[in-house]
Order: structure tokens, then sequence, then C-alpha cells
């Protein structure tokens, strides 16, 4: 096969579902030939759960999906036999290196610094192989080992959930709102819904779209590639996109004057001053961090102090119990109390 043309013609049309197309314009282009032919022969349903697409070289093709990881073997049946599975060559590796990168991963060293790069539908490639480093810093990865393709999801209507419980009903006021979860658990997802909504306004909430800036350093959020949003965020959101966190809310508070600032994975002593800057100056704060509660988050020094400080006043956390995206719980952060 030349191209992904034929594969996402047959993708879209074996499963209308949007899932499955995206998977088809997006993802396949960046693989190479065979592995496009096992991706395409696996079944709808097997092809709409999933979340990441991992190559390490001479060992089995692996679909992350969300539940579980399958192995797959080179007729696109799920095994659980490694023996059975297709095993990634060294030409797969350089193929889809060469793919995501246009033949010129010299081009993404600033990426490759972060330890992905990110392609076209705003999806993110990680790269694992031999770390070159100078004075103390890493520069760039070369003798490439492992590729962990993760497919961005978009979710719209994923915040219609909790925005009642963060716009307030007499002022209309938007609530600082910390979101707590476990990884592969929808925070970013329920994120950018969020900003989506509050940046294009919630008519239902009688809430008008406001400014949002959103600093997106792992182009997570935005999906950015060569430097436009592949997600939708609204209609009023400026991003800075691969900017550090704090650095980025300053230059936001500077420039561009929102109302909003959006981040994701909050956790050093940096990311809590810029917050306080923020908060001092009027504008509300939306961001994210790693944890399953918030006693687990607590055990750390710099969200316990954000804790403490009352800088947020709402806190959303996730979880599983129900499926991924599961709302475990809505905390006022003023009274400690549970809003569900």
């Amino acid at each position: 096969m030349a191209d992904g043309t034929a594969v996402q013609s047959k993708n879209c049309l074996k499963d209308g579902d949007s899932m499955v197309c995206m998977i088809s314009r997006d993802i396949l282009p960046a693989l190479p030939n065979k592995i496009r032919e096992i991706i395409v022969e696996l079944p709808g349903e097997i092809l709409n759960q999933i979340e990441e697409i991992r190559l390490r070289y001479g060992k089995p093709l692996i679909i992350g999906l969300t539940r579980e990881d399958v192995m797959v073997t080179s007729l696109g049946q799920v095994t659980t036999v490694p023996e059975f599975a297709y095993m990634v060559t060294d030409q797969d590796m350089k193929r889809t290196v060469q793919l995501i990168s246009g033949s010129s991963i010299y081009a993404f060293e600033e990426e490759l610094k972060n330890g992905f790069i990110t392609i076209r539908g705003g999806h993110r490639v990680g790269i694992s192989g031999k770390v070159v480093v100078d004075r103390g810093k890493v520069k760039t990865i070369k003798y490439i080992n492992g590729l962990n393709i993760r497919v961005a999801r978009e979710v719209a209507g994923a915040a219609d959930t909790v925005l009642p419980y963060l716009v307030d009903p007499v002022s209309g006021e938007f609530s600082h709102t910390l979101i707590i979860s476990p990884p592969r658990c929808g925070k970013t997802t329920l994120l950018r819904d969020i900003v989506r909504q509050v940046s294009s306004g919630i008519p239902k909430l009688n809430f008008k779209g406001v400014p949002v800036g959103v600093v997106d350093e792992r182009s997570e959020i935005a999906g950015c590639y060569h430097g436009i949003p592949q997600k939708d965020i609204g209609n009023r959101t400026d991003v800075l996109d691969g900017c550090p966190k704090a650095e980025g809310m300053m230059m936001l508070i500077r420039a561009m004057g929102p109302r909003i600032i959006a981040a994701d994975e909050i956790g050093r002593q940096e990311d809590a001053a810029a917050l306080e800057e923020a908060l001092n100056g009027g504008i509300k704060v939306l961001t994210t961090a790693h944890g399953s509660g918030r006693e687990e988050i607590s055990q750390r020094p710099v969200l316990r102090y954000i804790i403490e400080q009352r800088i947020f006043e709402r806190l959303i956390i996730l979880g599983r119990s129900r499926g991924v995206g599961t709302i475990e719980d809505i905390i006022d952060c003023m009274t400690g109390k549970s809003l569900l």
C-alpha cells in the first residue's frame, strides 16, 4: 500500500464511527504499511477503544484499550500469546520515525527534549531510546527503540455534569477549580471540554463566553500541530504551546488579558507561585494534578500548600469506578463538603 488513503477509505466504510475515522485520518498515515494493514483489520469494537499504539523494537505490537492492553497478530487479531503476535521490526521503527517527523527527525529536536512529537490531529507520539545529555540537560534522543502513539480523544459534553457546580448561579462567576485524577482517567479530556464551554459560552447556565488562556506545556490540551490547535478549545481561547506552566501563566496575564487560565498537571513550587499571582490579579484558574484523591495529593508538599491556602474553590476527583472519567466527587474547598 503506497499510502494511507486506501486504508482510510476502507476504515471509514467499515465503521462510520468518528473515532474510527479519526484513527484512519490521523494515526494510520503515521504508521508503516504492514502495521497499517494490521490495524485496519481490527474489529470495530477494538478500534473504538484504542487509546495507545505501542511499538517496541523486537517486541509484540500492543494496542492500549480503555481497560486493558492487548497484543495483535499479523492478521489483525487479538492474542494473549506473545509468540503469536506481530513482532515490530527495525524497519517498522525507522519508517514510523520517518513518517511522524516528515523524514527530518532533527527538525523536532525541541520536542524530542520532552520525549515526544505531536502529529496532525493533536496526537502525541512518545519516544524512548538513547538520551543525549549536554551540560546536565537532555539535548535529544537517538537510537529510538520505542514509540507510543497516544490517541487524543475529544468528548464534546464531557464537562456537562460538572459545570453547574463550577459556575455560581448568582454571580455567574467561574470557580477556581482543580481536577484530581490517576493516569488515563480522563482529566485532560474533562479540562479541555471545560475550556471549550467557558470560552464559547454556556447558554443553559446563562454563562457568556470569556477569554481563556491555555498554557499547554505538553501539547495535550489543544493538541497544537505547527502552532494550530487541532482540538476544539472554544472561540475565545489563546494557547501557548510547549511553554513551561509558570512562565506561560505570567506571559498570558501580561499580554492576553484572560479571565480564566488553564494548565495541565501542576506540582512544582513555581507553579504554585504563578497560581497565586493569577489569583491576586482576579483571574480564575483551572488546572489538574495526578492523584487518586485529596489524601494522596496532601502528601505532596506543593499541592498540600495549594490546598491549605485555599487557592481553589472546587475540587473534582475522577476515577474509574463506573468506567473511564467517572466523577467520584466534587468538593467545596471552602467548607470541605461534598457537593454530590
